[in-house]
């Protein structure tokens, strides 16, 4: 399975490694990925979902009903 994010869709990044001499090497810059389980009260029941570190903080702000909202309404969760 690909590394990105299920409810933000953040994936891998591409850049250059920039050496003193300033020699330039490609690079990857992963996302910082979790799996991590979430109680929906509204549907009694636990998901698993593989969330980027980042949305961890919005989860504790507007709670996990309102980012699984926002998710569908972009298109980026399925289920």
């Amino acid at each position: 399975m690909s590394r990105v994010c299920e409810l933000t869709g953040k994936r891998a990044m591409s850049g250059n490694n920039v050496s003193k001499a300033l020699n330039r090497t490609r690079r990857k810059f992963s996302v910082n990925l979790v799996k991590k389980r979430f109680y929906i009260p509204g549907e009694d029941k636990w998901i698993t979902l593989k969330v980027s570190t980042s949305i961890l903080k919005t989860i504790n702000k507007k709670g996990i009903h309102a980012v699984l909202k926002d998710a569908r309404a972009k298109g980026f969760l399925t289920k």
